[in-house]
């Protein structure tokens, strides 16, 4: 976490200066930009990451495809476009969903306090992963039946904002749910909702997370 520098923003989302990555997770937390990434195969599958054992917040918990942080010249799709190959290796075009608010902590280490833009995209026929060391350790692809049992199952071990940003798929812009339709279709099935909502609770007992837009 040294060296970087995130956005600082206000509870709209609006820049209000920068600060160190490092202080911007202690216990209290700054609220932040970011940004989460959730990859489809052709066979409507999620890409499943799970984090690095070197991370300070969340060490070997299973994550969306890529979280991190936009930088101040980027918004949120550039940036997450820029951190894919920085993580998994490789490129993939990505389309803006919508952004949420949340904060949680991490034990007594850190917490997350963030405002998440959530990306989708679908792999080329191309696509080839290579994870990079000390940011991925491992990874899988779930369809939605057996990765929403599972959460269901162990909220656990898996990282809060990938929860959120599953639960608020239906908030996606119109456009988008019939952009990617396919994939929507699987995900967005009502009883999911349920099993969500029982994730986040363990994760979220003061429910501190909300839909920004």
């Amino acid at each position: 976490m040294a060296d970087e520098f995130l956005i600082l923003v206000d509870s709209n989302d609006n820049p209000i200066g920068t600060e160190e990555k490092v202080k911007c997770h202690l216990p209290n937390g700054k609220l932040h930009r970011a940004f989460t990434v959730l990859l489809f195969d052709k066979n409507h599958k999620l890409l499943l990451t799970r984090r690095s054992e070197a991370k300070m917040l969340w060490p070997g918990d299973w994550d969306g495809t890529v979280a991190s942080h936009p930088r101040k010249t980027e918004t949120y799709v550039s940036s997450a476009e820029r951190r894919l190959p920085e993580e998994i290796g490789a490129h993939c075009k990505l389309d803006y969903l919508f952004k949420f608010e949340y904060h949680v902590p991490y034990k007594d280490v850190g917490s997350e306090n963030e405002i998440c833009g959530t990306l989708i995209g679908q792999i080329p026929d191309d696509f080839e992963m290579k994870l990079v060391k000390d940011e991925i350790s491992e990874i899988k692809w779930a369809d939605s039946k057996e990765l929403l049992s599972d959460i269901d199952k162990n909220p656990q071990i898996y990282c809060p904002w990938m929860l959120v940003a599953l639960y608020f798929l239906s908030a996606s812009d119109k456009e988008m749910i019939q952009k990617h339709k396919a994939v929507f279709d699987k995900w967005m099935k009502p009883e999911y909702k349920s099993a969500l909502e029982k994730s986040l609770k363990y994760h979220f007992p003061t429910n501190n997370w909300r839909l920004l837009n």
